[in-house]
């Protein structure tokens, strides 16, 4: 009942005139955030901090928290339609999102990432109101050390991401973890494959990286002419004919459900969040799926369940934000900062000195995402008809895009060059057969691991036990040995009982029940 009592408060704040508009407001910039590569959901909130001052905290905190989840839907658009995502945790749509736009189903997938996202966001609304106030405890237990074992979970299930093998695909993780080095180390201060260069102090962008890989190969493969032709493009002129068929919603129905949940619970986390819980969907639907070889070709459970894992666990990361003042990542950071700005503590007592903001903000979260919908859904059209656009005018804009994009990152022309390079890397990977979704991921997961793995030796004095003394560290790390050593074997006890049951010498076998007598043709 107090469940109830405290979202009947929430809404009361959430659905007032100025809110409702600052959350359509928040929505429209995020999906345009998402959609345009390059700029991002922790960029744009950044530059409408001192905007945010102007607003009452809880406004402040329904627009930037709209942008956030708004973003992540707007990923999706361009990740479908022209394999260029918007923001990382975009990058697992890609993969089947964008062989639905060629196989004619465009609108389908945009028409299920929306709805998908939706259903998401109503769970991890709900999810939140019921374990919200009683998750502190549970996550302060959550240190460095279960963050990098955490991660390490993350890198065995990036191997079954994509289409190439897994020798490849460790290969891209290595690859991966190569360029997360790169930069000032963050314990000892010294320079790693810098080369006296200062724009490479930092490191390299996760979104320029994420133009190039996928963006600019692309361009160059439609310039030569490989993978795009022959796509056929839906010409519906009802957006009735643009939405999923019976059987898309009926493969789509459980891996949103399981997303959700997934997404929800991964978002808890701190060091969670989109990211991790769109390829850990991913690897689960794959798992479960009666024809895994469809997966990279077209499956709609890589888009469904993905879809709805990213916007579920960006809503809960929310949950570690304002009940224990820990950001889950830099975009929940800016807003972190945008609450110290209004001169709110993030922590276990918000919820009770200002319950209008903590209800109000995850009573938005539902209204936001109703907008979503009934904003994007009837555009499915107008974003499918991207797809008509000639082959030559569209590598142009992609190109305009990625370029303006990447020099708006750091307004360097450096990042513009470092970017047409990784272009050119992933153009030769991907004409190699090799798959870069795995080298993205791993690059991102690798910045996190080193990051928690220093703060974890610090904390444990250099002892690797104390991952196994931790509950939940041992509980992670005992998942990662799960996912790498058991779907191996259950590989070969597949096989071994496919050729029980069908030998391969099948005419020596009959020929054994055969009389021996029988007269020759």
């Amino acid at each position: 009942m107090d469940v109830l009592s405290n979202l009947a408060l929430g809404f009361g704040q959430a659905v007032s005139p100025e809110n409702l508009l600052i959350a359509l407001v928040g929505c429209i910039v995020g999906t345009a955030v998402g959609v345009l590569p390059g700029l991002g959901p922790t960029a744009t909130i950044s530059l409408l901090l001192p905007i945010s001052v102007y607003l009452d905290k809880t406004s402040a905190v329904i627009l930037l928290s709209g942008i956030y989840y708004g973003a992540m839907y707007g990923g999706s658009i361009t990740s479908i339609l022209v394999k260029i995502p918007g923001e990382a945790a975009s990058v697992i749509t890609c993969i089947d999102g964008y062989q639905m736009a060629r196989k004619g189903r465009g609108g389908a997938a945009l028409a299920i990432a929306a709805f998908g996202s939706f259903f998401a966001g109503v769970v991890a609304t709900i999810g939140i109101a019921v374990v919200g106030p009683g998750v502190a405890d549970y996550a302060l237990a959550f240190g460095p050390i279960e963050k990098t074992s955490l991660f390490i979970l993350g890198f065995m299930l990036v191997l079954g991401v994509g289409e190439s093998s897994k020798i490849r695909a460790l290969a891209m993780i290595g690859l991966g973890l190569l360029l997360a080095t790169v930069g000032v180390d963050l314990v000892s201060g010294d320079e790693r494959f810098v080369f006296d260069i200062p724009a490479l102090r930092d490191g390299f962008g996760i979104a320029i990286l994420a133009m190039g890989l996928f963006g600019i190969s692309e361009v160059l493969l439609m310039a030569e002419g490989d993978e795009t032709t022959g796509t056929p493009i839906p010409h519906a002129g009802r957006l009735r004919d643009l939405m999923p068929n019976r059987r898309e919603i009926r493969e789509s129905a459980g891996p949103v459900m399981r997303g959700s949940v997934l997404g929800f619970f991964l978002g808890l986390l701190p060091g969670g969040g989109a990211l991790i819980s769109s390829f850990a969907s991913y690897m689960l639907e794959r798992k479960l799926s009666r024809t895994p070889e469809a997966f990279g070709k077209g499956a709609v459970a890589g888009v469904a369940g993905p879809e709805a894992a990213n916007n579920a666990g960006a809503q809960a990361s929310f949950i570690p934000l304002l009940c224990l003042g820990i950001p889950a990542n830099a975009t929940i950071g800016v807003i972190m900062g945008a609450l110290l700005l209004a001169g709110i503590t993030p922590g276990p007592r918000l919820i009770v000195e200002h319950p209008e903001l903590f209800w109000g903000v995850i009573a938005s979260m539902f209204v936001g995402n109703l907008i979503l919908v009934v904003l994007n859904v009837p555009l499915v059209g107008l974003f499918v008809s991207l797809l008509r656009v000639p082959r030559a005018i569209m590598a142009i804009l992609i190109t305009f895009f990625c370029v303006i994009g990447a020099y708006s990152f750091n307004n360097s022309m450096f990042d513009v060059g470092t970017m047409l390079a990784f272009g050119l890397v992933g153009y030769a990977l991907r004409k190699a057969r090799f798959d870069v979704a795995p080298l993205l991921l791993a690059f991102v997961l690798g910045g996190l691991i080193e990051e928690s793995l220093m703060q974890a030796l610090i904390i444990g004095h250099g002892e690797l036990s104390a991952f196994l003394v931790s509950p939940l560290s041992a509980v992670f790390l005992a998942a990662a040995v799960l996912v790498s050593v058991v779907p191996p074997i259950l590989s070969r006890l597949l096989r071994r009982k496919s050729r029980d049951a069908f030998p391969q010498d099948l005419d020596q076998e009959l020929s054994k029940d055969l009389p021996k007598d029988l007269p020759q043709p």
